[in-house]
């Protein structure tokens, strides 16, 4: 079976630069950060039981989120999370409704599924608004899943929740589901409260999310699945194939995390908005640049003009810059770039700086 994902191929065998406005994760916290002076041999055992995910951690992501541990499922960062849950929803010969631009993972989730992948536009000219009409035309008989980013990946642009609740209403009406990845949605640039789970709408949602993206812990692999009992039992059962059961030691981790997830959102916030601030500033005013404001999330999709593809200037930006972004292209607009803004302030600073030069180059 030939299941590519170009860019998640390309993230990890891209040239390594000194200036990276790749890599859409946030400024990683490290283990002083997040123990303090506890020493890790004094944190946590090395062995514990995590047969269906470590409970307590289970308990934690649903007490933060108004639910409960039977809902909750664990998994491997928020990619596990989607291919979990895809496997959980989709049989061969389902159609994958899914979003274009979009995360190209998802897409191959849903083919290693044996699904059809089915696109519908969250087009420029909207803002990449998720429009309710545009999903409705694009249903088939056939479709099982509708599958969107909220925040969108790559622009950032946030869905209200009204409109979630349309799709849910159509999905609903021809036995459908909406899995909802969510792992942006609380990288936040200001001090609104965190944006409530899909899931906790109603059955027909399917919300994924990790501590990756939003709080910079993407060493401890913490992604979750939040659904009803019944697609949550399903879920943890194609764990049962996957990896078994976790490790002991970063679910442990990720337990300590959510005890301290107020400080690391302050954290999250001030990194986001400060480095933003930087690119905003350039983007906005680049002659070559047409500005899209990301609502939430770490990256921003901004379009080029006077190209059709952004490859040669990647190439370049690489070659003379010492520094890169992501070409649209691996995410089906290839006119735009992805600037990811998670990063160290005085990298981003100069990054977004080669940035400029390349492209008035």
């Amino acid at each position: 079976m030939n299941l590519p994902a170009p860019y998640m191929r390309w993230a990890k065998t891209r040239p390594r630069v000194t200036y990276d406005l790749a890599s859409s994760g946030l400024l990683p916290v490290t283990t002083t950060e997040l123990l303090g002076d506890a020493k890790a041999a004094e944190a946590f055992d090395i062995s514990g039981p995590t047969d269906e995910g470590f409970v307590p951690l289970r308990e934690a992501i649903a007490s933060r989120y108004g639910t409960t541990a039977e809902c909750v499922s664990i998994a491997a960062g928020a990619s596990g999370a989607n291919f979990q849950a895809m496997l959980a929803l989709l049989e061969p010969g389902d159609d994958a409704l899914i979003e274009t631009p979009a995360y190209d993972p998802l897409i191959a989730a849903a083919r290693a599924a044996g699904a059809s992948v089915v696109h519908f536009e969250r087009s420029w000219s909207k803002g990449f608004a998720l429009d309710p009409y545009v999903v409705r035309t694009a249903l088939t008989p056939a479709t099982r899943l509708i599958v969107i980013s909220n925040p969108h990946n790559p622009s950032g642009a946030m869905t209200p929740r009204d409109v979630i609740e349309q799709i849910g209403v159509m999905a609903e009406a021809i036995g459908a589901r909406v899995l909802v990845d969510e792992v942006y949605a609380e990288a936040q640039h200001d001090d609104e409260p965190i944006p409530r789970p899909a899931a906790t709408i109603g059955d027909v949602f399917v919300s994924t999310n990790s501590l990756t993206k939003a709080y910079g812990l993407a060493g401890l692999r913490c992604g979750w699945i939040m659904a009803s009992p019944a697609v949550s039992a399903r879920v943890r059962e194609i764990r049962d194939v996957i990896d078994g059961s976790g490790p002991y030691v970063a679910e442990r981790l990720s337990l300590t995390a959510f005890e301290n997830i107020a400080r690391l959102r302050t954290r999250a916030r001030t990194i986001l908005a400060d480095n933003l601030a930087v690119v905003r500033e350039m983007a906005k005013s680049h002659p070559r640049l047409e500005w899209l404001e990301p609502v939430a999330g770490t990256t921003a999709f901004p379009r080029v003009t006077g190209v059709s593809d952004t490859n040669e200037l990647v190439d370049r930006l690489i070659r003379d810059h010492d520094a890169i972004v992501v070409p649209g292209h691996f995410f089906q607009t290839p006119q735009h770039i992805r600037i990811a803004y998670g990063g160290k302030a005085e990298m981003i600073r100069e990054a977004v700086a080669r940035l400029d030069r390349a492209l008035r180059g």
